[in-house]
């Protein structure tokens, strides 16, 4: 089992949050949507110690109860496979709502699935993460996905 923690790619992106906060920004506020209690726990984990604020729920149906409260959302991270809403399903409602269609959506999975990846870029995701997702996978998310 590999250990995760603020290595080297932590460590880019913390600066990199720091330096907005320091500018007068908030730092981005991610949406973290897992129905495992552990996945859900290491993905807050790690964005949070690269300054990110981070709002974690368990389902998809909770993740869109959420995002109709909190208008200052920057960017959605969801697990693919969940009970009641896939994060496929979650997608698709988030790109469908006039309010919610410009949150950047990235889904992660543990399953590399190339029909599955496809599919969910079509659909609109910013990018698909194989689980276990990585400092250096925040890092590349800041870059591309956070203006």
């Amino acid at each position: 089992m590999s250990s995760i923690g603020a290595g080297a790619g932590g460590a880019v992106v913390g600066a990199a949050v720091a330096a907005v906060a320091v500018g007068g920004g908030a730092p981005p506020h991610v949406l973290a949507v897992d129905d495992s209690s552990v996945d859900r726990a290491v993905i807050a984990g790690i964005l949070r110690s690269s300054r990110f604020r981070v709002t974690a729920v368990d389902s998809g149906k909770r993740a869109l109860e959420l995002l109709g409260s909190e208008p200052n959302v920057s960017m959605i991270i969801t697990d693919y496979w969940m009970p009641e809403m896939t994060g496929y399903e979650l997608l698709k409602k988030v790109k469908e709502s006039s309010k919610l269609k410009k949150i950047p959506v990235v889904i992660m999975s543990s399953e590399n699935v190339p029909t599955r990846i496809s599919r969910c870029l079509e659909e609109g995701a910013e990018d698909f993460l194989v689980k276990p997702v990585r400092p250096s996978d925040v890092s590349r998310l800041f870059s591309r996905v956070l203006p």
